[in-house]
Parts: C-alpha cells; sequence; structure tokens
C-alpha cells in the first residue's frame, strides 16, 4: 500500500473518531450515562432504539463470519450465520413477556426473583466473558484493514480506534452510544449499498444468488446449529438484552422485531461478498471481505473498511456501557452492596478504561476470533429452557442450575475435544457443533425440569432451597 492510499486509510480513521466525539451528547447525569435517557429524564424513541439495536448487533467480526461463510458455502452459509439475528425478535418477545408479567427492571433482577441470588450471579459472569470477549474481537478486525497481525500498524490502528470509541463513550455512556449507533448505521447501510455496486454487476445475479447446496456436510450443519442456538444466544449479551429494558414495552418489542428482520437481511446480503469470492476465485483465507476488497481495487478495500469501522464501533461502545452498568450497577445490587440509587458516572468510567485496556490483551496474544460465536452459544444453550419454560415454576433455583451448569459442560468438552464422535449429527464441518446443541438442549431442558416435577412429586420443601 502506497503512502497515499495509507494516507486515506489513517485519515478517514481519524476523522471517524473526531467526529464521533463532536457529535455525541454529553451525559450529566447517572440515569442517562446508563440508561440511555436524555437530560429531561425522557426514554429513547422508537427509530433511534431500532437503529441502535440493528447496527449495535453487527459485530465487524460477525460480517467477516458472514463473508467467509459465503465463501466457504455459498448463500447456505450466509443464511446460517443471518439466522443468529432472529434471535433479536426472540429476545425482545421473552423481555416483552418478563416485563408485563413480572415487572422485572432487569434480567439479574428476573433471575434473582425465580431462581436465586446465585443463578444471577452465575448469568452475570457469563455476560462479563461474553462482554470481554468482544472488546479485542471487534478491534482486531479493524486492525486487519491496516496491517497483519504482528505489524505495528494492525496494533496501533486497532488501539487508535478503542481510544476514540472509548472517549466518546465515557462523554455520554449509552446515551452516547445509542446516539452514535443511528449515524454509524447510516454509515454501515451506505458503504454495504456502495460494496454491493461493485459487486453484483460483476456476476450473474441468479448464481450469485442460489450458489451452495442444502446439505449437512455443506453448511446446512450451522444452519439448523443457529436454529437451536436462536433461544439461548441472544440472552448472555447485555449489548441487546439492556436495550430491552430502556422504553415501553410495546416500543422495545416493535424495535426488536423490526431491527432483527433488517439485521437477518444485511448479514444475509453482507455474505454475498464471500460467495463473489468463490465464484471469482479468490483466495478468501480468514477475511474474505479483505481479500476481495483487495481483488477489486483501493476504492473496494476502503468501502470494506469503513463498513467494517461502523460496525465495529457500534458494538464496541455499546460493550464499554455494557461493562460499566454490569460491573457498576448491576454485580454491586447482586452483592447487596448498593442500595437501589444509582451509582455516580465516575465508578462505569473507571469500568470503561480499565476494560479498553484488558480487553485487547488476547489481540496480543493472537486468538481466533471466528470460533467466538459457536463456541461461546453452545456453553449458553442451557439458558434457553430458563427464559422459554419460565412460566412453569415461581420459585425453583436448582432447575436454573441443573440447565444453565450442562451447558456450560457441554461447551466446555466441545471446546477441548472431549465429546464422543458418536453424537456427531452429518459428516460437515459442524457435525459435532450440530450434535452437542441438539443432544445438549435435549439435557438441559430434562434439567430444568427435574427439579419442578420433584417439587410437584414430592413437596415443595424438600427441593425448593436456593442452591
Amino acid at each position: 500500500m502506497s503512502f497515499a492510499e495509507a494516507g486515506l486509510f489513517w485519515g478517514f480513521l481519524i476523522v471517524y473518531g473526531v467526529v464521533m466525539y463532536a457529535l455525541s451528547p454529553r451525559s450529566t447525569n447517572p440515569a442517562s450515562f446508563y440508561r440511555g435517557a436524555d437530560e429531561r429524564g425522557n426514554p429513547v424513541g422508537q427509530w433511534q432504539l431500532t437503529a441502535s439495536i440493528f447496527i449495535s448487533w453487527i459485530f465487524a467480526k460477525s460480517v467477516t463470519n458472514a463473508a467467509n461463510l459465503g465463501a466457504a458455502y455459498g448463500v447456505v452459509g450466509g443464511l446460517a450465520y443471518a439466522t443468529y439475528w432472529l434471535s433479536i425478535p426472540v429476545a425482545g418477545y421473552i423481555i416483552y413477556l418478563i416485563r408485563t408479567q413480572t415487572g422485572a427492571t432487569s434480567l439479574q433482577d428476573f433471575l434473582t426473583s425465580r431462581f436465586g441470588r446465585l443463578a444471577a450471579l452465575a448469568f452475570a459472569a457469563a455476560i462479563l466473558i461474553r462482554l470481554y470477549n468482544e472488546v479485542w474481537s471487534n478491534t482486531a478486525v479493524v486492525g486487519g484493514y491496516f496491517g497483519l497481525p504482528g505489524d505495528w500498524q494492525y496494533y496501533t490502528a486497532a488501539m487508535l480506534f478503542t481510544a476514540f470509541t472509548l472517549a466518546y463513550s465515557l462523554k455520554g455512556g449509552l446515551r452516547s452510544s445509542i446516539f452514535t449507533d443511528v449515524i454509524q448505521a447510516v454509515l454501515f447501510v451506505f458503504f454495504v449499498a456502495a460494496v454491493l455496486f461493485l459487486i453484483v454487476p460483476a456476476n450473474d445475479t441468479g448464481t450469485l444468488l442460489t450458489t451452495g447446496e442444502f446439505r449437512l456436510d455443506a453448511g446446512a450443519d450451522l444452519l439448523l446449529v443457529a436454529g437451536l442456538q436462536i433461544f439461548s444466544y441472544p440472552f448472555h449479551d447485555p449489548v441487546l438484552t439492556d436495550r430491552g429494558f430502556v422504553n415501553r414495552e410495546k416500543t422495545m418489542l416493535k424495535s426488536f422485531v423490526v431491527a432483527g428482520l433488517l439485521g437477518f437481511v444485511a448479514v444475509f446480503i453482507f455474505s454475498l461478498v464471500g460467495v463473489h469470492a468463490q465464484l471469482n476465485g479468490i483466495e478468501a483465507g480468514s477475511n474474505a471481505p479483505a481479500a476481495v476488497g483487495a481483488a477489486l481495487g483501493l476504492t473496494a478495500l476502503f468501502f470494506m473498511s469503513v463498513v467494517m469501522m461502523t460496525s465495529a464501533g457500534s458494538t464496541l461502545d455499546s460493550t464499554f456501557t455494557s461493562l460499566a452498568k454490569s460491573i457498576a450497577v448491576d454485580l454491586p445490587r447482586l452483592a447487596r452492596r448498593a442500595s437501589e440509587k444509582i451509582p455516580s458516572m465516575r465508578a462505569g468510567a473507571v469500568v470503561m478504561v480499565a476494560f479498553a485496556i484488558l480487553g485487547n490483551l488476547p489481540m496480543f496474544a493472537g486468538t481466533d476470533i471466528l470460533k467466538a460465536t459457536t463456541i461461546s452459544g453452545t456453553m449458553v444453550m442451557g439458558l434457553a429452557p430458563v427464559f422459554l419454560f419460565y412460566g412453569f415454576t415461581r420459585w425453583s433455583p436448582w432447575s436454573f442450575h441443573l440447565s444453565f451448569w450442562s451447558g456450560i459442560v457441554l461447551g466446555v468438552l466441545l471446546a477441548i475435544g472431549l465429546i464422543p464422535a458418536s453424537w456427531n449429527i452429518g459428516e460437515g464441518k459442524y457435525a459435532a457443533l450440530l450434535g452437542v446443541n441438539a443432544w445438549g438442549i435435549l439435557i438441559c431442558t430434562a434439567g430444568f425440569f427435574l427439579p419442578i416435577i420433584a417439587q410437584r412429586l414430592f413437596g415443595r420443601r424438600a427441593v425448593s432451597r436456593e442452591a
């Protein structure tokens, strides 16, 4: 890359960071910083919330994965990954029921009331791990457009991007995050459309949209995995679920449904970048968007980098605000060390700074981002029965723990390669993943209902003590 070309990329990164900071609103009170309300205490508007959910869940690593799967399996791979975005309407509807039926003001509040404080603490630990991984996995994608892992340009771009995002997140918290999400959503849609303008005319449209086969060994196994995980995956991501409690119930539900459908379409469309690579013999490697951008020329590569910066920025600022709320607000309440009064903004700011530093350490260690979705989604499969079937019990801590920890154990066994081959479904790349999720959801569901059945058969007192 020439000096002038490098200047274009670095120049945009700097301008992007300065503009986002200049435009983002400043929060002057904790309610605005942690809950996204304006200075008068008014909640977020419906379309602002829709745009925020839409773009904050389109992670840089996710659109990269979607394109990689398109390159590997054609449109089947794109559909498989896009299916995860149907998690958003599922989560919205469940949160709607929780809010209207129980009056809970957060998922931790709900879990404490139904399954006990230890259940809420276990859940909090799971979401903190998820949030920690969101930091490095998104900054690493941005760094990849400036250099290769190990190059100073790679790390410098990633850290500069982190610094800019941290700056405007400290300025306004969740209010700033939601406001900038609207801008980032517009930029994302515009530049994705620009990328498609370069790709679609270069291919036969019919071929572009029909490449791939619906076979278990050709990506359909991952499609089935996504279909199973949409009932558990969204609940361990406070970037999404925190937004389920910032507005009125019906307004929130409409925003979640619309954002989920738009996200599904957007991710599938972007996966066509990978399909283009397959059809044109472009070696995608682990970064199909960058490979296609480089093959199409500087303009396309620049467009790809803007798409990644906007999607990564929207996720990273949301991650910082969710970390601030989880550690400064939710955990102290669970530990009975704080009242209902919202803590100061300074506490949340300290959390953001700490995770901006610590959260990038795995990037320097060269951790692979591509397993983040499927493995983490498997580990939390036990949340599906908890949120889908909570209406069957008023109080059953063991139901949560038997379901949740069964999923965690199965996810860990899968990650370290100790799941027997007899569990596999099909012979594709994701045969083991599909088998663990299919059999695992049955095991977790059985674990959830076992204490409830015991309560009915042997009496509530023997099994209703908090774990």
